[in-house]
C-alpha cells in the first residue's frame, strides 16, 4: 500500500492482532493496550505473527514473546519499538488523527515514493542501500512537488503540492 498505514491500538492485540500492529508503518497505543503472541499457550505457535513482530522488535524480544506467550504492556511495546507512541486512552483518536494529518499535509508523491524506498533499502547492505537511495533522491528531486517545495522554502511560504 503506497499510503502510510497507522495502527490505533486500544485494549488487547494478540496473535494476528499483534501481527497487524507490527505490520503497520506506524502505531499509536493507549496506555491500557497490551500485546502478545500467545498462541503457544494453546499449543499453536504464532508462526505468521512472528514475521512482522520480529522485524519490528528484534530477534531476542520476539522470541521471548512467541516462546512464552506473555503479554507486554504499552510502555514496553513503545520501548521495544512495536509502537511509536503511547497516549492516554481518551487522547488516542486525537493523536492518531494528528499524526495522519501531519503526514497528509506533506507532498503525496514524496510520502509515497519515500515509503517505498524505505522498505526497499531497509534490509540491504549499507553500500547497496546508499546506491539505491542515491537514485531515488535524484528521481524525487525532479518531481513537480520537489521543485515546488524548494521554491516555497526559498520564498518563505507554504508549498502547494500537486503530486498525487
Amino acid at each position: 500500500m503506497p499510503q502510510p498505514v497507522i495502527a490505533s491500538v486500544h485494549g488487547i492485540a494478540t496473535a494476528a492482532g499483534c501481527q497487524l500492529v507490527a505490520a503497520c508503518d506506524l502505531a499509536i497505543a493507549s496506555e491500557d493496550a497490551r500485546f502478545a503472541t500467545n498462541g503457544i499457550k494453546n499449543g499453536i505457535f504464532c508462526y505468521t505473527p512472528m514475521v512482522p513482530v520480529s522485524r519490528a522488535i528484534g530477534r531476542k524480544r520476539a522470541l521471548e514473546m512467541v516462546l512464552t506467550g506473555n503479554f507486554i504492556d504499552a510502555t514496553t511495546a513503545e520501548k521495544w519499538g512495536l509502537v511509536n507512541h503511547v497516549v492516554p486512552a481518551d487522547q488516542l483518536d486525537a493523536a492518531v488523527t494528528e499524526l495522519a494529518n501531519q503526514i497528509g499535509s506533506l507532498s503525496p508523491i514524496a510520502v509515497r515514493t519515500g515509503k517505498a524506498a524505505f522498505y526497499e533499502q531497509v534490509d540491504l547492505p549499507q553500500d547497496q542501500a546508499y546506491g539505491l537511495m542515491t537514485e531515488a533522491i535524484s528521481c524525487n528531486a525532479l518531481t513537480e512537488d520537489a521543485q515546488e517545495g524548494m521554491s516555497a522554502f526559498l520564498d518563505k511560504r507554504q508549498p502547494t503540492w500537486k503530486g498525487r
